[in-house]
Order: structure tokens, then sequence, then C-alpha cells
């Protein structure tokens, strides 16, 4: 990006005005508009890039997607204030993102192809902001550090993972920040300082880990003057540093207390920390210059103090940056673009606590920002050797940038590949990565979800192999157990879950819902759901899971707890309306319980309608309820007709039970009695 390298005595060049081969010389723009003389250009990035996306266009939901696609419980406008108003309402709290994802829901619902094609738009729309930043800054090569940081294959992880929305908007607001911000250094306007504050603001409510934005603006000032001002550079520069700082400062109180990044798994010194720095940053450097086998999950690093190879990366970094600091100034750009690709990195190299390293220390969306350092400095580096080859080859010129164009577009179609479904994902991770127990746990996943059953335990199996502390492990086996009838080890993968961790909302929730199947433990089904929404409540997420509550509801109900049942299956649906289960179970209490308090005829009769127009009028146990309803505010010709109704398609769908029960009611209808529930035991 801007504050980015190239040599301080760079020859400004005259703007393209042919392709690709010969943009990569540009740095300043002549007279007339950037889009007139550069609408070709551009035009050929969004569709090349666009290209190599195609395999990814409609990739389902990987992981965590129906996490940030908008709940349901989110999608109302109630949804939306929460989104901003409410830390643990979402997977993190980045509310400008999710308000992205609420509105993306409300044009085209779960149909992910909108939302990949977004994705892609934020990423050439960044190419071409950093176009302008580089010829804002007089470097050469704008054009093709645009079309390798749009087709880079280690940038498919942010583009094609529609959860990664997060990296694409949060990057196309820190772009346009920090170009507005420059032409404000440029030309004191307050206009442009005004412009980049209210961008770096949204693109922090977007992800903070653009807060490095700051310091990357004063390494620009510093390789472009040689010396920072405090009244010119750093005094300005104060609002953005002390958002940036509070920013990071919350997001990372967030991933310790909401998403759980603590623990014997973040147990690290500051040795280990720099341990992990030094290799994360040779890491990343290496995939931007060889980007092969890369991964959605790379193999998570063993740290340790005695093993001395394991030093040689932080010593490499560090002697690295002290030669450059050594040469001066005739290599500030090359160090430049080294303290903007770590100072970018930072956030990432493990000095703090993210979720993700429970499972590996590295991702390539880790990088999507950084990388824009060694982009810059190796499409200058190759414009300044076109130049050259220029003078001894005309006619030769534009062969090798369409060579690596090429094998940029071919690898990123390739690996696009990789994200086309949850279950081709995992494969290949686990395929290229058989050590990570979170691939495996994942692909148990999704083939239980795909009917697999036999092999998804395999996989449970092979995940606890690896990992047998994974409390998320034993409850993903547990449940594959359930569905296959397998009560005894379910039981056991349960309860091994629990011990190992109690505070886990989901695997409390699960074995409730499991054991409510079986009357015989309704006592301790209750005491597990309960549990769920207890250790929500403690980890502040809003507004909880809908079905703990329907679940709830129908073990008080079973207990005869008429009261507890309400209560329960109404929060289930102030949470998520439109719950048809559960408007059904609290209609038909409302309608029948054995319990005069409990009954509330009006009320079970609204329910009972809304219910009925949801299942387009059809379903015999939604009209079976709509007619006791209509019994109980006393209109018996209407509850008549209806249960006649229901009873005339239960016959047609050959459900003999609710036939019977059917022709029973019909008969109290006709003598103008309701339907009384028998009382509970």
């Amino acid at each position: 990006m801007h504050r980015i390298a190239a040599s301080v005595s760079v020859t400004v060049l005259q703007p393209p005005s042919t392709p690709l081969s010969q943009a990569v010389h540009t740095t300043t723009a002549s007279n007339g508009s950037f889009w007139n003389q550069d609408r070709r250009l551009f035009l050929l990035l969004l569709a090349v890039t666009f290209a190599a996306y195609l395999p990814a266009w409609n990739g389902k939901p990987l992981w965590d997607d129906y996490a940030h696609l908008s709940r349901p419980e989110l999608h109302s406008l109630a949804g939306l204030g929460a989104i901003w108003t409410k830390p643990g309402a979402t997977q993190q709290y980045y509310p400008l993102t999710h308000s992205a994802f609420w509105l993306q829901y409300k044009i085209w619902g779960y149909r992910t192809t909108g939302y990949h094609l977004v994705n892609i738009l934020f990423h050439v729309l960044s190419a071409l902001l950093l176009v302008r930043i580089l010829r804002l800054l007089d470097l050469p090569g704008a054009w093709l550090a645009a079309f390798i940081f749009a087709l880079h294959p280690v940038h498919v992880e942010s583009v094609a993972w529609i959860s990664e929305l997060k990296n694409m908007l949060s990057g196309f607001l820190y772009l346009g920040a920090a170009w507005s911000y420059l032409n404000y250094d440029r030309e004191r306007k307050p206009l442009f300082y005004c412009v980049a504050l209210a961008l770096f603001l949204m693109a922090l409510v977007s992800k903070t880990v653009v807060a490095t934005m700051p310091a990357a603006l004063l390494v620009v000032f510093w390789w472009k003057r040689g010396k920072l001002s405090w009244m010119r550079d750093v005094l300005p520069l104060a609002p953005f540093l002390a958002s940036g700082i509070a920013a990071g400062l919350f997001t990372a109180w967030v991933e310790r207390k909401l998403l759980g990044a603590n623990g014997a798994e973040f147990d690290f010194s500051l040795l280990d920390r720099l341990l992990i720095a030094g290799r994360a940053f040779w890491f990343y450097l290496g995939k931007l210059f060889w980007p092969a086998e890369l991964l959605f999950c790379y193999p998570r690093w063993n740290v340790s103090h005695a093993v001395w190879w394991q030093y040689l990366f932080p010593v490499a970094a560090l002697l690295l940056l002290a030669a450059l600091w050594c040469t001066g100034k005739n290599r500030r750009s090359s160090l430049a673009v080294l303290l903007f690709f770590v100072g970018t990195l930072f956030p990432a190299l493990g000095f703090f606590n993210a979720y993700p390293f429970r499972y590996s220390f590295v991702a390539d969306h880790f990088q999507y920002l950084a990388s824009i350092g060694p982009i810059t400095l190796a499409a200058f580096g190759i414009s300044k050797a076109l130049d050259f080859f220029e003078m001894r080859n005309p006619g030769l010129k534009r062969v090798p940038v369409v060579m690596l164009m090429t094998v940029l577009f071919v690898l990123t179609w390739r690996q696009c590949g990789m994200y086309t479904d949850d279950e081709t994902l995992w494969r290949t991770t686990v395929t290229k990565n058989p050590g990570s127990w979170m691939a495996h746990n994942n692909l148990g996943n999704a083939l239980s979800q795909n009917g697999n059953q036999t092999d998804a335990i395999a996989e449970h199996e092979a995940a606890l192999k690896l990992f047998p502390e994974s409390a998320d492990a034993w409850n993903d086996l547990a449940n594959v157990f359930f569905k296959n009838g397998r009560i005894d080890e379910a039981t056991a993968s349960f309860k091994k879950s629990l011990a190992l961790n109690p505070s886990i909302p989901s695997t409390h929730y699960n074995y409730g819902n499991f054991l409510l199947h079986n009357t015989a433990h309704l006592d301790e089904a209750i005491l597990h759901l309960e549990k769920s929404i207890e250790t929500e409540t403690s980890r502040n997420v809003w507004p909880g899971n809908p079905y703990t509550h329907y679940d709830l509801g129908i073990a008080y109900d079973k207990k005869g707890r008429y009261e507890k049942a309400v209560f329960h299956f109404q929060k289930a649906l102030a949470i998520q309306p439109g719950f048809v289960e559960a408007q059904k179970k609290l209609a038909w209490i409302l309608a029948t319980a054995p319990d005069a308090t409990a009954r509330n005829g009006s009320r079970a009769l609204e329910l009972a309608l809304q219910a009925d127009q949801l299942t387009g009028g059809s379903s015999p146990a939604v009209l079976r309820i709509l007619a006791a309803a209509y019994a109980e505010t006393g209109n018996f010709p209407q509850a008549t007709a209806t249960a006649e109704r229901a009873y005339s398609i239960a016959l047609m769908q050959a459900d003999a039970d609710l036939s019977e029960a059917l022709r029973a009611e019909i008969g109290l209808y006709k003598n103008r009695t309701p339907y009384r529930e028998a009382a509970r035991q």
C-alpha cells in the first residue's frame, strides 16, 4: 500500500495508454479523469478477478457462515439494534460488518451467490484504491500491484469465505481512509481529514485489525521525508491512534471473555509469543512469494524453548530489520515495506489471544492487508526490470506480465475449488493436514449433515485421538451417536464433554435435548437446558437460543408445570418470531390446559391462526389446534368445521392416530364442549 516501498529516487513515468504490460510503469496520472484514462484496465481487472473466482460464486456456507449470515433472531429491526448495542449478539463485535450481513439477508436471504459477488466486488474496489494510493505516492507499477493483489491465491480465503466480508469491507474502508488522509497530507484540506477519520472509524467497526493504519501512515511519511514532524505528521493522527488503540483493546477483551480465547491453549510466555511471531513472519512472507499448499487450517506448531532452531525465525527477522536499518537512506524504501508488513500483521502475530489460535497460529486471511507491502515492492521491482527489458526486447515486454497474471489466475481458480462446500473444504484440509483435530471434527459434522453417519463417527473419533481433551469433539460425537440410536455411547460422550468443560452452552443444550426424549429423565433434561441458558447469560449471548427455550417448554409441559412452559414458549417466540413449532405448542396449552389459570382462548386463537397461515392452511395438526382454540373462545360451529377439515386431511394422509383424536374432539365440539388435556401425573 501507500507506505510501501520503492526507491526514493523513483522516476515519474507517463500513465498507461495500453493495457497491463505498459501499465506496470505508471506512477502518476496526467491530465484528464482517472476513469477516462484507465477504464480499460479497470474493466479488465474487474473481468479477470470475477472470472478467477467463478468456482466460488455458488459456494455453500462454510463452518461459521450461517452464524454470520444474520442469525434468525437478528433479522428484525430489534436485531439490527442489538448488533450495535449488545456485544455477544454476533460472533464478534464488528457491528458494521454484521449490519451488512443483515442488509444482504434482506436482499437474498440464504442464497449465497449474492454474498460471494459482494465479497469479490469489494476486493476489486480495494485493488482500484490501491492504484490511486500508489499513484498519489508516485510509485511505478501501480496497476501491476493491483492485478497481483486481486489475483494472488493467498487472498482466496478472504474473498471466497462468506464470513470474511469483515476483511473485504474493512479493507476497502481502510484503503479509502488512507487515500483520503494522504490527500489531506498533500493539500491540508479539512474535508479530506474528516472523510479519512469517518472511513477509519467505519473500518474499525468492520474489523479492528485496521487499527494499525495510523502507524502505517507514519511509516509512509518517514519514508517520504526521512524524518517525522510532530506537528505535521504525528499530532493530526492522534484521534486515529487513540480510536485504534481503544478498539483493539476492546476486541482483545471480546476475544478473551466472549469467544473463549483463554485457558491452557493460550497460556504462552513472552518468549513463546516471540517464537510464534518470528515463525509467522517468515511463513506469511513465504506464502506470498511461493503460494503453494495453501490451506484453510495449517498445522499448529509446537512451541518449545528447548528446540534451538525455533529461535532462528525471530533472530533472522531481527537481523533483516537491523540490516535494512543500517543501510540507511539507500534502502529506506525496503525498510518501510518491512515495517509496514510487520506492523500490519502485528495483531495476528501471537502477541494477543485470538480464538483461531486454538487450531493454528497462522491463516491466509490474517495477511490480507499486510500483503500489500511486499506486493507493491514486487510490482516496483518488476516494473523497473521491464524498463530494462524493454530497451533490449521491445516486442516481448508484455510476455512476462501476461505469464505472471496467467499463473496467478490459474492458482486462484484452483484454490477456489476448496471453498465450494463444507465437506470439500474439510476433506481437502484433512488430506493436507491430517494432524488437525479441528478439520477431522468438522469433516465429521459435514458428513453427519450429509447423512453419512458411519464415516462421521470415524472422523470424530480421529479428532479425539489427536485431541482427547476437546469438549467440542465429544459433544459432536455424542450427537452423531444419538442420531444412530447408540444411546449409551451418546450418554457417555455427553458426560465426557461436560466433564471437560461444564460451561459450554451448546453441550448442555444438546444433552438436555437428548434427555428430553426419555420421560424418566425430564428433571435432568430441565437441569441441563436451564444450565445452557445460564451459561449463555454469563457469556452475554443475546438474545439466547430459541430452541433451548422451546425444549424447556416441552419439558415443563410434560411435567404439568404450565406456567413455566408458557413462559419458555413465549420466550422462544420473542427471540424468533414465526417459530411455528413454538406457536403450536403454546397455542395448544393456552387452549386445552387442564389448569384454568394457564388457559387464554383469545391468545391461543391468535397464535393458531398465525401458525395456520405460515403452514398454508394444510396442516391437520395445526388445524386441530385452531379448532381447540375456537372451542375455548366459545365459537363451537367454527371449531367443528375446522376439526372436520383437519380430520379429512388426516384421513388422506393415513394418519390413524390423529384421525382418531380428531373424531373424538369433533364430538365434543358438536356438544359445545371444549377439549381438555388430561392432567399430568
